[in-house]
């Protein structure tokens, strides 16, 4: 049955206007590029350019930038029955720089905007329950409604047997404080299979240092299959129940870091997806997360998130030229 190897992103998608210029701070900057965002919505993207199958549960305005973006999702092969269009909000839009530093600036303009509006009754829950993995983010379970929306769909998820992906993507800009944040984004770790966190967001979650392996082990709860810390350039560590590891990254020329959290999450969901195997042989594990680190490698060397995003021969080239 090919729905049972579907994975359901569910959240948010949104325009990321990025400056036509590189380095500057938003106040700084002369014009903007729109590209396409949202990192649920990147992961889809990512899983269906890897040839998996992938669909988008979620809400846009019915704007110009919502079925522009509702029209990239089928581009990129994404299931979009799921897709909702709100009359009376719009799609969500976020000013992004890279500074100087390399750090990243968000301005978000929701207030609020149509993928915070999705209703629990809206939901499409059979192509939720049918699927084999659905992943989320925490940015749906800020307000209301898209919160209980968000608890509905996991649930009904949990209850079918499908396997809970959570990629927290911590955005503080968009949380009342940073405290908040952290509850929030807490407030539904137990449930998960899988978490993929960044060094960041294990900073930020436990206040200690991404180094130090307590910090992260104070992450893990018992009924993770796996967890993945990504460690940018440096590659990944990864913790199941039996055995823990790193993976070296993939040197690359990076010029965006957009998107490749969500590359490198897609191709270890596509992986996933076609062999649960993944989580109990650790060579296979090991293999998977490479190929994972590819991905995410090849998509800072692209601006935006969507566009850089690879296809399976880019990464398998980019591995075998760096063994």
């Amino acid at each position: 049955m090919a729905a049972s190897s579907m994975v359901v992103c569910f959240g948010e998608m949104l325009i990321d206007f990025v400056p036509d210029t590189a380095g500057v701070s938003l106040a700084e900057s002369q014009g903007f590029i729109k590209a396409p965002g949202g990192a649920p919505a990147n992961v889809a993207c990512a899983i269906a350019k890897l040839g998996g199958s992938a669909a988008f549960v979620g809400k846009v305005g019915k704007d110009e930038f919502g079925y522009m973006l509702t029209d990239i999702l089928k581009k990129n092969g994404v299931n979009t029955d799921g897709v909702l269009f709100d009359e009376h909000a719009r799609t969500a839009l976020a000013f992004v720089t890279l500074k100087k530093d390399g750090e990243r600036e968000f301005m978000f303009y929701r207030n609020p905007s149509a993928d915070m509006l999705l209703k629990e009754s809206e939901l499409k829950m059979d192509m939720i329950k049918k699927a084999n993995i659905f992943h989320y983010g925490s940015i749906s379970l800020i307000t209301e409604p898209c919160r209980s929306a968000h608890m509905a769909a996991m649930k009904a998820a949990k209850q079918a047997g499908v396997l809970l992906s959570y990629d927290p993507n911590v955005r503080l800009p968009l949380w009342p404080s940073a405290d908040a944040a952290r509850t929030g984004i807490k407030s539904i770790w137990k449930e998960a299979d899988f978490i993929k966190v960044s060094d960041d967001e294990v900073e930020f979650l436990t206040q200690k240092s991404a180094d130090n392996e307590d910090a992260v082990k104070s992450l893990w709860h018992d009924g993770l299959k796996l967890m993945v810390v990504t460690d940018g350039e440096k590659g990944c560590r990864y913790y199941t129940k039996s055995f823990k590891g790193k993976v070296p990254g993939c040197k690359v020329k990076a010029i965006d870091t957009t998107g490749a959290g969500d590359a490198f999450v897609g191709s270890l969901l596509v992986s996933m997806a076609k062999d649960t195997s993944i989580f109990t042989d650790e060579a296979k594990l090991k293999q998977a997360l490479a190929f994972s680190n590819a991905c995410g490698a090849i998509c800072t060397t692209k601006k935006g998130a969507i566009p850089a995003l690879p296809t399976t021969s880019d990464a398998q080239a980019l591995l075998s030229s760096s063994k």
